[in-house]
């Protein structure tokens, strides 16, 4: 059950930081579903940077936000790459 909460979870969350990043339209649900969970990876490890990363649990408000935080990184750093490559 924890599997289909993840992957609920995180095509809100990589929908989200796509909807903010501008990438909604490039992206479809598979790349959300993606985005969500290898950003609530990241994240955790910025969460754990700062200090709150023992303590963040899937549905916590700041593990939400921190997964949130997580995705729109990730999104930025694909942006970064890709504006490179096209260059």
């Amino acid at each position: 059950m924890s599997w289909i909460i993840a992957i609920i979870v995180g095509g809100i969350i990589g929908w989200l930081a796509s909807i903010v990043m501008r990438r909604d339209a490039s992206m479809g649900i598979f790349w959300n579903i993606v985005v969500g969970i290898v950003g609530s990876f990241l994240g955790r490890i910025i969460g754990g940077l700062v200090g709150a990363g023992s303590t963040l649990t899937s549905l916590d408000p700041v593990g939400l936000l921190m997964s949130f935080i997580g995705a729109v990184v990730l999104l930025a750093i694909v942006n970064l790459i890709q504006r490179g490559r096209a260059r």
